[in-house]
């Protein structure tokens, strides 16, 4: 087992009300996983962008949220190494945590994956001709292109994904194995790329342990305020061997984990730096399999501002609270802002769940505390004044809730809001 160290354990959100997930869930459609007229269930469309750095056309495979054919919503935005290795787990894991169920686990996402051409030569920021085990390999012989793929990403790539899907100014990185390696060298050389990072088993040992050695002066001297980083530790280790033996070993079988362990070592003694940051050890997981969990495990640290509060969600749920639930709402996503870097507002949706939730249940003063805020957050949507002429329909205030319909017809001529409005004027 690894030892103990003075780090806060990762703690993962605790499961929604059912009631909650069925309020949400309701007025949430999730788009990529509908079949298609031909039949094919689609998670992200095929990009392309030509890079001048590297001298080559190079595809990207691009995820993005259902609401995002909404053009005034922005999303963060993940971008993901090995691209065509992890988008497909990455994508359906981020999905799953920030809608289905109504999880609000994560925020939804944008995803650009990054598949390779020469994954040597571009996930390597030194040359080097040798593995970890000390044997030379003719396939490295294009290593060490790094600087100029994080060049591409950073003036090129950027850029483009800026202009063409406007995301939200909050961006993490993902990578695995030389993945990982590249990761940490965007954190230790390029450090405001991205908020927030992800390494997943770190090929620290390359190059003689080079970008290890300039990890140790880098943390001591620089301030990562603002920065937060998961590290996943797989079990490479020969069979019976620990975490504390391991350390005194010296082959080539343990020189991966050793160097990851000692990337942890640095990271923990350099707690005054401000990087928020937290890694966990997966005992039953290799290489090749911890890339799953571990970002799983990611996702719930590098976000666990995001999840509403197990206490806030009991007083929007207790119907004998008398207290308008909105501020409660609105204060949990101005923490989130706070946090981002950026205002999000109460995701329309959301908001709409439980302004319904509240309206089935009788709690008439909270559902239109709910709508309110929604028409206040969202003005130019129709859906908004639709849910508050359903609000007025339901309180049996005809005018009130014919003046909400036309109000959401003026945006949008929508089939069932008409219909709404045709029934009540017949009405006598």
């Amino acid at each position: 087992m690894l030892e103990r160290i003075n780090q806060p354990e990762l703690k993962l959100s605790p499961m929604k009300f059912l009631f909650f997930v069925f309020a949400v869930a309701m007025s949430t459609v999730v788009a990529w996983a509908q079949p298609k007229k031909n039949n094919n269930i689609v998670v992200g469309k095929v990009d392309s962008i030509k890079s001048t750095i590297l001298g080559e056309e190079r595809k990207i495979w691009v995820h993005l949220p259902d609401a995002a054919r909404d053009s005034s919503k922005h999303f963060p935005i993940l971008y993901l190494l090995d691209g065509d290795w992890h988008f497909s787990g990455v994508v359906g894991m981020m999905q799953q945590l920030s809608s289905v169920n109504g999880n609000t686990v994560v925020p939804e996402m944008i995803v650009v994956g990054i598949p390779n051409t020469d994954r040597n030569r571009d996930l390597t920021p030194t040359h080097s001709l040798f593995y970890p085990d000390g044997s030379k390999g003719d396939d490295l012989k294009s290593s060490g292109g790094g600087e100029k793929f994080v060049s591409f990403i950073q003036k090129e790539l950027m850029p483009y994904i800026d202009s063409v899907y406007h995301p939200a100014p909050y961006r993490v990185l993902v990578g695995h194995s030389f993945g990982g390696l590249t990761v940490m060298n965007i954190v230790i050389n390029h450090t405001n790329m991205f908020n927030s990072y992800v390494a997943i088993e770190p090929s620290m040992w390359w190059d003689k342990r080079k970008l290890l050695d300039q990890a140790h002066e880098v943390m001591q001297q620089r301030k990562f305020a603002g920065k937060s980083l998961f590290l996943g530790i797989a079990n490479t280790m020969p069979a019976g061997m620990d975490t504390l033996q391991v350390r005194t070993d010296t082959t080539g079988s343990t020189a991966h984990i050793r160097s990851i362990l000692a990337l942890k070592d640095i990271l923990q003694h350099n707690a005054a730096n401000g990087l928020n940051w937290a890694y966990k050890y997966y005992d039953s997981d290799d290489h090749s399999s911890a890339p799953l969990i571990a970002t799983y495990d990611a996702f719930h640290f590098l976000f666990n501002f995001y999840n509403m509060p197990k206490e806030m969600r009991f007083k929007l749920n207790d119907l004998r609270d008398k207290a308008d639930p909105a501020p409660l709402f609105a204060t949990h996503y101005a923490e989130i802002s706070r946090h981002m870097g950026y205002t999000i507002l109460p995701p329309e949706d959301a908001t709409n769940g439980w302004g319904y939730y509240y309206m089935q249940v009788g709690a008439a003063n909270k559902a239109y505390s709910m709508f309110a805020l929604n028409i206040h957050n969202y003005p130019g949507s129709f859906n908004v004044y639709d849910g508050m002429g359903n609000y007025y329909r339901n309180q049996k205030n005809k005018a009130k809730a014919m003046e909400y319909y036309n109000k959401a017809l003026k945006i949008k001529d929508n089939p069932e809001t008409k219909k709404k409005l045709d029934d009540l004027q017949r009405e006598k």
